[in-house]
């Protein structure tokens, strides 16, 4: 069309510079054309807020009844990708700050993803998988036994995650631009422990000896690599627990995998990612993560002014608290990153894999009376079962601990990040069904060789599982590795429910705690029909399984699956293939040891639902999805799993109203920063508020926490509650009171600038009658040199 308009210019005398200016401008045209890319793929990065209630609600994951939600570490995230072949297929992966996948939330996000883009994106293409943080709040699953600390199904947890999903999801797809992906690997030593090493001494020695370390030390790193903007992200599979912070918690927070994700976003912050070169200066990262610095969140928007002077302190001193306000709306609680919400963002994921006996406690485990080791084989104290505690690297700091996990991590994926140079080329692919897990046959060799069936079970939990781990121990007189179980405990038992003769018999040795696959009121205990999938990208293959594997387990499958695909292939598959486990995916049902291993009974075979051969029914039915994949053939579905939301039952109570005292607003300074206050780096900085419960907005997206900065006449803000810097607190007189105060505490980071700064704390309230308010208020000034 542009060429003959061309020459029609020329006859009609606009002479030959048109003709060369129209054919220079197709030109350009067809090299900007995507299908045109050298780039085999297209690929798109999102991210979305999903942080829950922080309030009131039960955390998810120690299943401790005393551990519930009172502020914010920093926020949670839902992280995805999407990959297209231009013109054929796609896949999206997505990685939650959050325990677990869900079956109920998967549902719902494939019908969201359904009404909005039709058959694209759906549960044969669609991965959703938890970081495994037990600091986050729970609700949100749809069976019973895992919702019972949190008084059933919150639907509040349960909403903001759905949503941050699809919004990440959309985010990635609108993001789709030509780009290529790199894939890098390289072993990491010292961010994970076994914490069962007894269970795993149970496997066979020839298998053990094929390997150097009891835990898996391999982390693997794509990079995704945007033609136009450069880096634009990276997803990683390391196995680690994500249990840095205790079962004493109470602030939301991603743990050591959320907190190395928000590293690496810093680190490519400040590096200028997403940018026209591809890789990134790393002159940075000592002084940005060493162990004395505090990282910040944000990049300095600030620059540093002269050294602090009598006339800044007095300065400082002019501004007073401002005394609590009513606002509009919400728009002030704004993150500082939603002001940059128009430009492209680095999105880094930090995935969890074969985490299942992997503990990030790596000092060992301990008593805490006496200081001593634990037994071996009971992680047990003098036959206490609750005195056992693992230690992580900052012991006794919790935070600490987390922080230098989540940053050996995070160093780690920088340097595979910045060398990596292998790149991913193929096809995109992918095969997913469901299965019966209580009743699935599985064809196993016996002892001389010969085949044998045996079938799985249906769900149950043993006695062992009581006993907790070493991240966190149980209560009352359970102990890891118990075969046995105990006659008060059972008669406890058949309270609930008796198991039968025959389920007795198919989870042996495993003395049965909970028949939770045959308990079915008020609604299903357990799940029994469980998603497989596996994804491919070129030679990276994704398994994505709904559970927590042990080391040797994950490593069994992951052997199985990749003979598969290369001796089937027909040389589509080479030895350069890269199989990686992402757990906690798509559901949760739990814990998934070798045979071996269960036989023990400790807590992960305790947890590992359906019976002694739940590993060899995975490995089964995953040799039969890559079969089908490398003969190009569909798999068939015949079963779905249940959708249960209007089943749910939540007995958390709502807010009932917010209150302050006679003559005090929402927002106003209970206890202020002291007057003519300055601060030097590395201190900390607090200030309480008199304010409402979080649950009446969760401010998605927002803040409930600011560090303000003096610029000028204007207050900039620098830092908010998903920074590592500064902790929301959330606190009531007692459980009932309608009165309640936010403590910000900001701990100066080392590379802050110097200066005049605030705090300010927004929420929203609830009126005995009448609609929520936002408010807003904020500290006194005070100087940081």
């Amino acid at each position: 069309m542009e060429a003959s308009s061309c020459l029609l210019y020329q006859v009609r005398g606009f002479g030959s510079f048109r003709i060369w200016l129209c054919l220079l401008l197709l030109l350009v045209l067809q090299n900007c054309s995507p299908v045109l890319s050298d780039s085999p793929y297209l690929v798109g990065m999102g991210s979305y807020d999903i942080t829950g209630p922080a309030a009131d609600v039960n955390m998810m994951g120690y299943a401790n009844t005393e551990q519930i939600a009172s502020g914010i570490h920093f926020r949670l995230k839902s992280r995805a990708f999407i990959v297209a072949e231009p013109n054929g297929k796609r896949v999206v992966f997505v990685n939650l700050d959050a325990c677990m996948a869900s079956q109920l939330v998967n549902i719902k996000v494939l019908e969201r993803l359904k009404a909005r883009y039709g058959d694209l994106y759906n549960e044969n293409n669609v991965a959703i998988s938890g970081i495994h943080t037990h600091a986050g709040p729970g609700g949100y699953l749809q069976y019973v036994v895992y919702i019972v600390t949190s008084l059933g199904f919150v639907r509040q947890s349960f909403d903001v995650i759905v949503d941050g999903i699809e919004k990440s999801i959309v985010e990635a797809h609108n993001n789709l631009h030509p780009g290529k992906i790199y894939v890098n690997k390289g072993d990491l030593l010292d961010a994970g422990v076994n914490r069962s090493p007894s269970a795993y001494l149970n496997n066979p020695a020839e298998e053990r000896s094929k390997y150097k370390y009891n835990v898996d030390k391999e982390m693997t790193l794509v990079k995704f690599v945007d033609d136009e903007s450069g880096p634009v992200g990276s997803f990683n599979w390391f196995a680690t627990h994500g249990t840095s912070m205790s079962r004493t918690n109470s602030l939301i927070s991603g743990d050591n995998k959320g907190a190395a994700a928000r590293f690496m976003e810093d680190w490519a912050e400040k590096n200028g990612l997403p940018k026209q070169t591809g890789v990134a200066s790393s002159d940075d990262l000592g002084f940005l993560h060493m162990t004395s610095v505090l990282p910040r969140r944000v990049s300095t928007i600030i620059p540093e002014p002269d050294e602090i002077t009598d006339d800044l302190m007095q300065l400082a001193s002019s501004y007073e608290a401002s005394g609590g306000r009513r606002l509009a709306g919400s728009n002030i609680t704004r993150r500082i990153r939603s002001s940059q919400e128009n430009n492209a963002k680095f999105v880094s994921a930090f995935c969890q894999s074969n985490c299942g006996d992997v503990s990030p406690n790596v000092l060992g485990t301990f008593c805490i009376d006496t200081h001593l080791p634990c037994d071996f084989n009971h992680s047990t104290c003098n036959g206490k079962n609750e005195l056992c505690y693992g230690r992580g690297p900052g012991y006794p700091d919790e935070f600490e601990s987390t922080r230098i996990i989540g940053n050996r991590q995070f160093l780690k994926a920088v340097d595979l990040f910045n060398s990596a140079s292998e790149e991913i080329q193929g096809k995109i692919d992918y095969r997913h069904t469901y299965l019966d897990f209580s009743q699935l046959k599985v064809s196993v060799s016996t002892s001389t060789g010969g085949p044998q069936v045996v079938k799985t079970c249906p769900a149950a939990m043993g006695f062992a599982f009581a006993a907790g781990t070493t991240d966190g121990p149980g209560a009352f007189d359970f102990k890891q590795g118990d075969d046995k179980g105990n006659p008060f405990w059972r008669l406890v038992r058949n309270l609930l429910k008796t198991p039968g003769k025959e389920q007795v018999e198919c989870q042996a040795p495993k003395p049965i705690l909970l028949d939770t696959g045959e308990m079915k009121e008020p609604y299903d205990w357990a799940p029994a029909i469980l998603p497989i999938q596996i994804i491919r990208i070129g030679q990276l293959v994704i398994l994505c399984v709904p559970g927590e594997f042990t080391t040797m387990a994950g490593r069994r499958l992951r052997d199985a699956v990749k003979n598969v695909l290369i001796s089937g292939s027909n040389g589509d598959f080479g030895t350069n293939i890269h199989v990686v486990l992402a757990g906690l995916t798509n559901t949760y049902s739990q814990y998934v040891t070798t045979f071996e291993e269960y036989q023990i009974q400790r807590y992960e075979g305790a947890s590992t639902l359906y019976g002694p051969h739940t590993l060899s029914a995975y490995i089964q039915e995953f040799q039969k999805l890559a079969t089908a994949m490398v003969e190009n053939k569909e798999v068939p579905t015949n079963i779905q799993p249940p959708d249960m939301l209007e089943k749910q039952i939540g007995l958390l109570p709502g807010v009932m109203y917010d209150s302050t005292p006679p003559g005090v607003h929402f927002g106003d300074v209970s206890s202020d920063v002291a007057a003519n206050s300055n601060f030097r780096k590395g201190t900390t900085v607090n200030a309480t508020f008199y304010s409402a419960c979080p649950r009446n907005d969760l401010l998605t997206e927002g803040t409930f926490a600011l560090v303000e900065k003096l610029n000028g006449n204007d207050w900039i803000p620098i830092y908010d509650d998903d920074d590592w810097s500064l902790q929301f607190k959330w606190s009531r007189p007692s459980k009932f009171s309608p009165r309640s105060f936010a403590t910000l505490e900001w701990t100066i980071p080392e590379d802050a600038a110097s200066g005049v700064y605030r705090l300010r704390h927004s929420g929203a309230s609830k009126p005995l009658i009448g609609s929520i308010k936002h408010f807003t208020g904020t500290s006194r000034a005070f100087a940081v040199r």
